[in-house]
């Protein structure tokens, strides 16, 4: 049976930092608001020459020498994200061309919001399960900083950029241990951001108007700790396991309170909560990778560990991926 293993994980940040203390002058906000809401001290911001494309081809970059493989190795790419460099070709397709990849291979984005790399990764292990592929390279990518209304103090001081990436390769022994993705699209409209839109002024002439991000933080809370609650009861039942025996929970990493709230419900130590939102904020499809990079470079995430992945985001979208690391 043909199983898949992480094999290499990289990730990058903007050199740029946004401090709360930033943010203090151009919003009504203040650290310790942000800090008791949110558990985020600051948050990297892309510069002007940076795009989803480009940071994902640092972060592939770094996997790719981590896991001692080349480019042309890989024979699948897949970038979730929901802040591509354009509507077509896909960020997928930039990102084989930036590494040189010339062979014919497939390359795809899949956009499910914060929830866009457990997806893309569930998809991946779908295609090499069934032989079809043996090293495809995953990663998550976001400029959400650019999609941000920054007079709206509820949205724009959670986001931040960022890119990570996982390649997964076909192994004789099991990595990827079970995953299930859900989705429910009536909670549509509690985080969303729009397509662009074209909107008459006054004098009846067109205006491309930019899409800022929309968020009702308190149905996103309510409903995000009930959806990965439940995703985490149901795969350790699943595995017949108990929390005990996970080793690291990875969740998307949104809002320390959806963490600590899911931590108490289930009475599951924090401690066993990977978190990295007080330096990196909402990365959305690329918290999960930001965060697992972050944990294996430090030596806390060791071979052998189970770890099971969160995602939750717009759709809304959640899912769930139990790992052997």
């Amino acid at each position: 049976m043909i199983h898949s293993k992480i094999l290499g994980v990289g990730s990058y940040l903007p050199e740029k930092i946004l401090t709360n203390a930033d943010l203090e002058k151009i919003v009504n906000t203040t650290d310790e608001w942000i800090v008791e809401r949110t558990g985020i001290s600051e948050r990297r911001i892309a510069g002007e020459d940076e795009t989803s494309a480009t940071l994902g081809y640092k972060a592939a970059s770094q996997a790719l020498k981590k896991a001692e493989i080349s480019a042309n190795e890989i024979d699948m790419i897949i970038v979730a994200t929901c802040t591509s460099d354009r509507f077509f070709p896909s960020t997928a397709c930039l990102l084989q061309d930036k590494l040189s990849i010339n062979r014919n291979i497939p390359a795809f984005d899949i956009t499910a919001a914060c929830s866009g790399f457990v997806y893309a990764l569930v998809i991946a292990e779908q295609f090499i399960r069934g032989g079809i592929h043996k090293n495809i390279l995953v990663v998550g990518t976001e400029v959400l900083s650019r999609g941000l209304d920054w007079t709206d103090r509820n949205t724009c001081v959670l986001f931040g950029d960022g890119a990570g990436a996982i390649i997964l390769q076909a192994s004789s022994e099991p990595g990827i241990l079970s995953a299930d993705l859900y989705a429910q699209g009536k909670y549509k409209e509690i985080l969303s951001l729009p397509s662009f839109e074209i909107l008459a002024t006054e004098n009846s002439q067109k205006q491309l108007l930019l899409p800022h991000l929309a968020m009702n933080g308190k149905e996103v809370f309510k409903l995000a700790s009930k959806f990965v609650e439940e995703a985490i009861v149901e795969t350790l039942a699943k595995n017949k396991l108990t929390h005990k025996d996970i080793d690291w929970i990875i969740p998307h990493q949104a809002n320390e309170r959806i963490m600590y709230a899911i931590s108490k419900k289930l009475n599951i130590s924090f401690d066993k909560f990977v978190s990295t939102i007080k330096y990196h904020g909402n990365t959305s499809a690329a918290s999960i990778p930001l965060a697992l990079d972050q944990f294996i470079d430090e030596g806390k995430i060791k071979p052998g560990h189970l770890i099971l992945l969160e995602g939750f985001g717009g759709g809304m979208t959640w899912g769930s991926i139990l790992i052997k690391y």
